[in-house]
């Protein structure tokens, strides 16, 4: 409150200095009028003329002409076309009452009849100047236009290096509306230090010492941070302090996403969830990549799904000698079909409608295209809906990803690459009982052809941001309608991880797993530390400018059918090996028979047959014995 006081009281001062300046400068007007009109003859006139008295009636009229006419809500650091436009008003009027006043007193027989038009003119100057020169010397540039009557944000910048070197550019280029303040250091060696002028005034840890003092013209009302790769934990805190202090966070697109280089528009966006939880850049060896997929046949299956379309986008960037988009959602194909043309229009391509889990189907396809590489994105990955309809997920996560692999046996292709989940370790949903019984029948064959034939791949992460049925589009939606946002429970966790690095990474993993020859092995992608799913919702809040159980309420809706609190990666008796690239690691899980397990599939088609859930499950459970159902929780109270 007492600061709220200081501050009026600041403004105050302030508006009174401007209104003794204008008093000045009317008075000072009149006199300099009287000498510009008549040259030598000046004190003559001043005296005969009763210039002294007339020059203080001239300044009481303009005084309260002025005031009246609210002169001193503008400020003058912003001044524009439309504070010359009420200072000219406000001058016409003073001008007019003034020529009253004289010719009622004097007949306007003592002065030039010229001088009240020739001091409208002079004044207009006294008053104008003065603030277009402050602001000038404040800005560096005048902008009249709307647009440069708006206040220039005021910034900390966060990050003391490149990308700040260009913000700081860029702004003097005259096309943003941002005035930086000063900037924040990750390390404590910049402090004190400068770029272009501006210093480093503390640490990101120093956020309140720094702003606290400040006055509160000078005070940021945004911090945004320029660094292309921050560490998601410090990003996070930052966004909790900037929360408590009032200020709002964004942060400048990466110089990777600029279409032509430090050339483009520097526009600050948003931080977004994928900056929250952000990971260290994975290094990615791009050749090997290329060496996997350039110049061969390549086949995607889900090709229309959040990973499928994605491995389609990074795929075709490879220059594969053509692509097949396999997809039983008629739109899903129709619009990455649609994105590949755009992207690509070059590349052959056919867009395919089909269904994994139609055998005969799939052998004419591969029959048609013959392709040389596979990946096998088709599955069904809801947990709850598949807990309900465990049938369904048999049938396409397990019997369809058996068509896949036979069908690239079959027809000699090179490699299959298989999408894993982490929900397939020690699996507590049918969902993650379907992944782990593909796992195994890929692990099997690729053990069976003992490094000949076709190679098997399985590649096992994660939730992704953004996929289909995800958390993360669901809070968006909440948010929109005004929440309440549900999570199921206060201690829920998962691992996140974006779709573009997963699918880098998957990409990247079969390069080396072909590499290798590692026979029966999984590759397991390094997530990172996992997130509570209430803090992803407190933190979606606040970057919507929200107020977590304030503006929006967060509820408990209890764990659902098949949902562990926490994802596992790795079973506890698979060894973990290291591998070239630090964010992919290699499993060696406990294998299956080939011949059993064919066996053991084939009980499991009859059981579908018939719908029967109880053989279903049971012909799946001895397969995979770590496989515990979780019942459903209750419900939690709201928070």
């Amino acid at each position: 409150m007492a600061e709220k006081r200081k501050f009026h009281l600041g403004r105050l001062r302030r508006g009174y200095v401007v209104f003794l300046h204008d008093i000045v400068m009317a008075a000072g007007s009149f006199a300099l009028t009287i000498y510009l009109r008549t040259g030598d003859d000046f004190h003559d006139v001043w005296r005969h003329g009763h210039g002294g008295e007339a020059m203080v009636i001239f300044a009481v009229v303009c005084a309260a002409v002025f005031w009246t006419m609210n002169l001193y809500r503008g400020i003058w650091r912003y001044a524009s076309l439309n504070d010359l436009i009420a200072i000219a008003k406000s001058v016409t009027l003073a001008i007019l009452v003034f020529t009253a006043i004289m010719f009622l007193w004097t007949r306007l027989e003592l002065i030039p009849r010229s001088l009240p038009i020739l001091n409208g003119f002079v004044l207009l100057a006294l008053l104008g100047g003065p603030r277009f020169l402050y602001r000038l010397a404040k800005d560096r540039r005048i902008d009249l236009s709307e647009a440069g009557n708006r206040p220039p944000v005021p910034v900390l910048l966060v990050g003391a290096g490149d990308g700040s070197e260009l913000f700081i550019r860029a702004l003097r280029g005259g096309a943003e509306t941002y005035r930086v303040i000063g900037i924040l250091s990750e390390t404590r060696g910049r402090v004190d230090r400068q770029i272009h002028g501006f210093r480093v005034l503390g640490t990101l840890e120093d956020l309140e010492p720094v702003v606290a003092p400040m006055d509160p013209d000078d005070r940021p009302q945004k911090l945004i941070v320029t660094k292309d790769q921050m560490d998601g934990a410090r990003l996070r805190a930052l966004l909790d302090e900037a929360d408590r202090l009032g200020l709002t966070i964004a942060r400048l697109p990466r110089l990777t996403d600029l279409k032509s280089g430090v050339a483009d528009r520097l526009e600050v966006r948003p931080i977004d969830v994928e900056d929250l939880l952000g990971r260290p850049q994975a290094t990615l060896d791009r050749d090997s990549m290329k060496a996997l997929v350039a110049g061969k046949r390549v086949l995607i299956t889900g090709g229309g799904g959040s990973i499928g379309s994605e491995l389609v986008r990074q795929v075709s960037d490879l220059a594969p000698a053509d692509l097949v988009l396999v997809e039983n959602s008629e739109f899903a194909l129709y619009r990455i079909d649609q994105e590949l043309e755009r992207r690509h229009p070059d590349l052959p391509r056919r867009a395919i409608l089909a269904d994994v889990r139609d055998r005969a189907r799939l052998d004419r396809l591969f029959a048609a295209e013959y392709p040389q590489l596979v990946f096998h994105a088709a599955a069904l990955k809801h947990v709850p809906l598949v807990e309900a309809n465990p049938g369904e997920g048999m049938r396409t996560n397990v019997i369809g990803t058996r068509h896949v692999a036979d069908a690239c046996v079959a027809h000699g292709v090179e490699a299959m690459v298989m999408i894993s989940t982490d929900k397939a370790v020690n699996p507590s949903s049918v969902m993650g009982l379907t992944k782990r019984l593909a796992e195994l029948y890929c692990q099997a064959l690729d053990l069976a052809h003992g490094g000949a034939g076709t190679r098997f791949v399985t590649v096992r992460f994660g939730n992704v941001l953004g996929s289909t049925g995800s958390v993360v589009p669901l809070f968006q939606k909440q948010l929109e309608t005004g929440g309440p946002l549900t999570v199921t429970h206060p201690e829920m966790k998962r691992y996140f991880m974006t779709i573009r690095e997963a699918v880098e990474l998957v990409i990247q993993a079969a390069a080396l797993a072909e590499r290798r020859r590692a026979e029966g092995k999984i590759m397991v992608l390094d997530m990172g530390e996992p997130v509570r799913i209430v803090d992803l919702a407190r933190q979606m809040i606040r970057l919507a400018g929200l107020r977590p159980d304030t503006d929006v309420r967060i509820v408990f809706t209890g764990v659902r059918p098949g949902e562990k609190l926490f994802e596992e990666v790795l079973h506890g008796s698979e060894n973990l090996l290291p591998t070239e690239h630090r964010s992919i690691l290699m499993a060696a899980p406990r294998p299956a028979e080939l011949d059993r397990l064919r066996q053991r599939l084939a009980d499991l088609e009859a059981a579908l047959q018939n719908d029967d859930v109880r053989n279903i499950l049971n012909a799946g459970r001895d397969l995979v014995p770590e496989f515990r159902p979780v019942a459903p929780a209750p419900a939690d109270v709201e928070r």
